[in-house]
């Protein structure tokens, strides 16, 4: 008996330039296009060649002309700035668009030119980034508070005419001013933008400098309304630098067509949300979920977006998220598994759900890292409603593999993140590109073409983009996971191709040995790296964290756990040291940083990562190596 989400994938491989024109009718056009897929410079592939559109008119003001002009669009709730509460609506938030991109055409800004965009988690910085789209400019939104020489290379590599900042971003218990950051950067930086605009926050005013920096409510109050620019749909929509990046940054990027339907298909087909609804990604606008979830793909559908200036434990407690829930009628809530990981080791029985009303919200997606059965169990017990995993990057943009709400859900594999979405073509194969039998680990690829929303090039670097995604497996795109496809045609992403290990001669998967670290009832979150070793070329290393409360002691918790991945994976992954540490190394946006800490392991040069949340946590992991036999060196 077929499913939906069987005709769905089914009418997508018969005629899959037949499927993305049907989606497509979803979206405004102002010029319809002359072919739906343009592979005359295969591998660079192009959706919806010569069509034109705009992505800011499809967020916002056709709702307007719906006459859902007065529907929330965004909800802003901070609690880190005193509890602060806003809501726009369509009609208001078109009106600040409008006014911003007449900002930006004032400071000479026009299509095709470069914005960054350097702000916290507030509505001006999804007013920003939909006025660059309305007037054609293209932006490239840097995670406040990055470092100065980051920053830097990625004024350099965009070149922006402008940059539209803020005088600070706002951390629990801190402020961290933005401004120094952004000058020291501009200092460092060969190109020099013409203009900066700085939004003061009452926490931390900043200090501009005459001649270059204007006040944001000043530049916005002289500013007169920009109107829509059609684009070409093949035109850049933005360039998103990836996490991590050193030396010189891979700027990802996104047109302005493909990405509209891709996104728009989502809303319903993936995460089952219907117009009118509210909508929660609780991430940052500078990572791809906030451009995707937080800015674009909830507007495009007419719903209303959550921006969340907070934590999800410690603003003020681990009940944080389900009071945002209740308080907003959030129907679906999409953030890291890392973030449940979070309150699991603060409220380990979800005793605080009891608190508020979840009467509206019917499903979590989990995404951004592996999501562990374990926590994932969690999350089902205390909510009693489906917790979804889903897979996908930066450079895809949307979902590769998900439970397709829409589409009728499969039953749930614990590990999974289930089947391929309509438009990925999911193999595994191994060095030669070879396909593997169904439950073998090898490299997960995407048969060529990339559906519509996913990334055509990097910035400005066609070469480089077929060197880094397309080169090694001809005929894929490489997505640098590992893992494998059951029988039923579940996805398994287990770790980073750069994290299966050699034991011996073995190739084993630290996401499996993770996996059952996880199960253990008193780790909260693990990680397990691969350090060297003479005899087996490499040896598995586990690091966990645990649950508050915990009494046992720690040489008895690793013990037990030891005694797990033998009795589970075998004798063979010579799993036998494990280190209890009070926290992980991590992003940001939550990924652990399991590279450098091998690095570190290693006794191998390493440098700090750019993007870590709190680099005093790196002396602790050194210390804790340095105390199982791993010295290390900076």
């Amino acid at each position: 008996m077929s499913t939906r989400y069987d005709e769905a994938y089914g009418a997508w491989r018969a005629d899959p330039e037949a499927f993305w024109a049907e989606a497509a009718e979803g979206v405004d056009w102002f010029r319809r296009w002359d072919r739906v897929l343009d592979a005359d410079r295969a591998p660079l592939y192009r959706w919806y060649a010569g069509a034109e559109t705009n992505t800011c008119h499809n967020a916002v003001d056709r709702h307007v002309a719906a006459g859902r002009g007065d529907q929330p669009a965004v909800i802003y709730d901070s609690p880190v700035a005193g509890n602060i509460k806003r809501v726009l609506t369509f009609a208001q938030l078109q009106s600040e668009v409008a006014r911003a991109g007449g900002m930006l055409r004032a400071l000479g800004v026009a299509k095709g030119d470069r914005v960054i965009i350097y702000m916290p988690m507030v509505p001006e910085t999804l007013v920003a980034m939909l006025a660059c789209a309305r007037i054609g400019a293209i932006h490239s939104v840097v995670f406040g508070g990055f470092a100065a020489n980051e920053l830097a290379t990625r004024i350099d590599d965009a070149k922006p005419k402008a940059i539209l900042s803020a005088s600070c971003g706002i951390e629990p218990g801190r402020v961290v001013p933005y401004k120094p950051l952004l000058d020291g950067a501009i200092e460092m930086s060969s190109h020099k933008p013409e203009k900066c605009v700085v939004l003061q926050r009452e926490m931390e005013t900043a200090e501009l400098i005459p001649g270059r920096d204007l006040d944001w409510d000043e530049a916005m109050a002289a500013a007169t309304p920009a109107d829509i620019v059609p684009v070409a749909a093949t035109d850049p929509l933005y360039i998103l630098y990836t996490s991590g990046t050193t030396g010189i940054p891979k700027g990802v990027v996104r047109d302005n067509g493909g990405h509209l339907v891709a996104l728009k298909w989502s809303m319903k087909n993936i995460y089952d949300i219907d117009p009118g609804e509210t909508y929660w990604a609780a991430s940052d606008v500078g990572w791809v979920v906030g451009h995707s979830y937080i800015v674009y793909a909830p507007l495009f559908h007419g719903c209303a977006t959550i921006v969340y200036e907070g934590k999800p434990v410690g603003t003020p407690d681990p009940g944080a998220f389900w009071r945002v829930i209740s308080e907003h009628g959030a129907a679906a809530l999409f953030t890291a598994p890392t973030a449940f990981r979070a309150i699991k080791k603060e409220d380990p029985e979800g005793a605080l759900i009891g608190n508020y009303d979840l009467s509206k919200f019917r499903t979590l997606f989990l995404a951004g890292e592996r999501a562990d059965p374990d926590t994932l169990q969690w999350a089902e017990r205390i909510l009693d409603r489906p917790v979804i995993d889903h897979w996908w990057q930066t450079e895809s943009g949307w979902p590769i593999a998900a439970n397709c709400m829409g589409l009728g859900q499969f039953p749930v594999k614990h590990g999974s993140s289930t089947k391929a979405v309509p438009g990925y073509d999911i193999q595994v194969v191994d060095e030669q590109a070879k396909q593997v039998p169904a439950g073998e680990t090898g490299a997960i690829v995407v048969k060529l073409p990339l559906p519509p929303g996913c990334l055509p090039t990097l910035w400005q670097a066609d070469d480089r983009y077929v060197e880094s995604y397309l080169e090694e497996f001809p005929g894929y795109y490489k997505t640098a996971d590992a893992g494998y496809l059951d029988e039923d045609g579940y996805v398994f992403i287990m770790s980073r191709t750069d994290d299966i290990i050699n034991v011996a001669g073995h190739r084993l998967s630290t996401g499996g040995m993770e996996e059952v670290l996880s199960a253990h009832p008193d780790v909260a979150e693990c990680a397990v790296i691969g350090v060297a070793d003479q005899l087996k070329g490499q040896v598995p290393l586990g690091l966990v964290v645990l649950k508050s409360g915990v009494t046992r002691g720690e040489g008895e918790i690793c013990q037990d756990l030891v005694g797990m991945v033998r009795g589970q994976i075998g004798p063979v992954a010579s799993f036998r040291t494990c280190a209890v540490v009070a926290r992980l190394p991590k992003t940001r946006s939550g990924k652990i940083l399991r590279g450098t800490m091998r690095r570190i392991a290693d006794g191998e040069e390493w440098s700090m990562p750019a993007t870590i949340d709190d680099p005093v946590i790196l002396d602790e992991i050194t210390g804790t190596l340095g105390e199982v036999g791993y010295p290390g060196k900076g």
